[in-house]
């Protein structure tokens, strides 16, 4: 996006210019929580820069809000549309992957929303559930800016929100999220593990229910339905290194957690994201997508990504 402030404007006589970088990260972070998409989050807050280098900004008490308010007004209307494409993508949708922390190429809100888990738990939320509780939950709207983005009454804002938190929270207790350092070490042993083609060490780390999860949007070559089993995702696994044997395994911080990085022929084949519960892998999820990772292979072309 530039510096922010478009052609012939300044940081001294734009006073949109002195605010922007400060609340772009949130811009971004509320349409990429909405929409599990960088590139349409990317759009948005393209066209939240556009509509707010043209308004007149003199009577706006709070900047932010009004900035996030735009942002979620325009995600809302991409997301009832996305649902449709939803439906027609070709085989399991994942989220494009974020890179957060040091391998970020922008400043990047984070915290657990931005995580695969959490963005896929959202996923089953209503387009109006799912607004009402970023917009308050993450992002502390107060519920008449949410009613006026969902065309809805204060109580019924207030309603789609509590609607949304039940049922976040109860999907979380299902799937209960590692500590940071049991996510590095199951990680480091799995990364070993696939490397030496170790069926044995990739079953006792895989939870005998785990699930593997392969988006590949119909691009590339991809499994078009759910792994059951710890047995039988391992095995695929050991196939596939076998078959695709990446150049190099590399970690990288994707929504706030460590994650793999599978570089192939000198560019980016995947990008691997883990659900672990009592040091087992519960779900293993991989991108492939190459439309997705565009601009993680933009970061982070041909040198390892940050290692725990």
């Amino acid at each position: 996006m530039g510096d922010g402030y478009g052609p012939g404007r300044s940081e001294q006589d734009d006073p949109l210019g002195a605010e922007w970088e400060r609340h772009r990260p949130a811009v971004f972070g509320v349409a990429y929580r909405l929409l599990g998409s960088v590139a349409d989050a990317e759009d948005v807050t393209q066209d939240v820069w556009l509509r707010a280098a043209g308004a007149d900004l003199q009577d706006i008490g709070d900047l932010r809000a009004w900035l996030v308010t735009v942002a979620a007004r325009r995600s809302y209307d991409i997301l009832k549309s996305a649902r449709f494409r939803r439906e027609t993508y070709v085989g399991p949708w994942l989220p494009e992957p974020l890179l957060t922390g040091p391998d970020a190429s922008q400043p990047v809100l984070v915290d657990e929303s931005v995580s695969s888990a959490m963005l896929l738990i959202m996923e089953e939320l209503s387009p109006p559930e799912r607004v009402a509780f970023v917009l308050h939950d993450v992002f502390g709207l107060e519920f008449g800016r949410i009613a006026e983005v969902l065309d809805v009454s204060v109580p019924g804002a207030r309603q789609l929100a509590s609607r949304a938190r039940r049922r976040v929270a109860k999907a979380k207790q299902s799937t209960p999220q590692a500590s940071k350092a049991e996510r590095e070490r199951v990680l480091n042993v799995f990364r070993a593990a696939y490397e030496a083609g170790d069926l044995a060490g990739l079953i006792r780390l895989l939870h005998p229910d785990a699930v593997y999860v392969t988006d590949g949007g119909g691009k590339v070559l991809a499994a078009r339905k759910l792994i059951h089993g710890g047995g039988r995702v391992a095995e695929v696994m050991v196939r596939t290194g076998r078959q695709w044997r990446p150049d190099r395994i590399d970690f990288a911080e994707v929504g706030g957690e460590l994650a793999l990085v599978f570089h192939r022929e000198g560019r980016v084949y995947s990008v691997d994201t883990v659900q672990i519960t009592d040091g087992l892998i519960t779900a293993y999820r991989r991108v492939i997508n190459p439309d997705k990772l565009v601009r993680v292979s933009a970061v982070t072309p041909g040198r390892p990504t940050s290692s725990p």
